[in-house]
């Protein structure tokens, strides 16, 4: 049994702080504006009656978090070229096409990261990098651990949805790593974002904005 197999079945594992976040998050809006561990936002009228009143403070704070999860900071955008409209229109056609675009590679891992779920492409993303070393064999070794680590531990905030048989082979594959160590988890990975957040994706206010020219690299 290698080490990253007895990593995995640590009794100390904390809970991943990715799921505390959204538990977090969760429990912020499900506290009504007049319980006692609400903040005092200065409208003691307005908190009194948060139930119809849509100039409510805490309305706003739930509008802003909506408005922020559909938005994109152009100004960390990458050094890609500008897609045209004919370009952006033609990620519809196929998961494929938006893929292979470094641009849309960059708005689709935008719109993952407003549903917490970036670790999905950026997992994708490092396999596709381990896959170009192919003749260093300790740097596959450091980097496939990194990914191991990163993205397949339990321990990790970062932990991408895998099943056991996925899991096995990847522990199995870690003995001896290569840069194709990961192609079955990729795979299983390219497959979730295809068939659960591309078509999220698609109908979302950031690809309609794309597609009139709102949003520009």
């Amino acid at each position: 049994m290698s080490t990253y197999s007895n990593r995995e079945n640590s009794s100390n594992a904390e809970p991943s702080t990715a799921t505390n976040r959204n538990q977090s998050r969760q429990q912020q809006l499900d506290t009504p504006p007049n319980s006692p561990d609400s903040s005092d936002h200065g409208s003691k009228a307005c908190c009194f009656c948060w139930c119809c009143c849509c100039s409510c403070s805490c309305l706003t704070v739930r509008n802003e978090e909506t408005r922020s999860s559909n938005s994109i900071d152009i100004k960390n955008a990458p050094n890609i070229e500008p897609p045209s409209l004919e370009e952006i229109k033609s990620w519809s056609d196929s998961f494929d096409k938006l893929m292979q675009s470094p641009a849309g590679r960059y708005y689709f891992r935008e719109f993952l990261r407003s549903e917490y779920s970036e670790e999905n492409m950026l997992f994708w993303m490092a396999c596709e990098e381990l896959k170009t070393e192919q003749q260093n064999p300790q740097i596959v070794e450091e980097k496939a651990r990194l990914i191991y680590e990163d993205y397949i531990s339990i321990l990790s905030p970062k932990e991408v949805s895998l099943d056991s048989r996925v899991r096995e082979i990847i522990n199995r594959n870690m003995v001896d790593p290569s840069p194709y160590t990961f192609d079955e988890a990729q795979l299983q990975i390219y497959t979730l974002m295809h068939r659960d957040s591309y078509p999220r994706f698609l109908n979302s206010p950031i690809y309609k904005k794309l597609c009139v020219g709102e949003i520009r690299l």
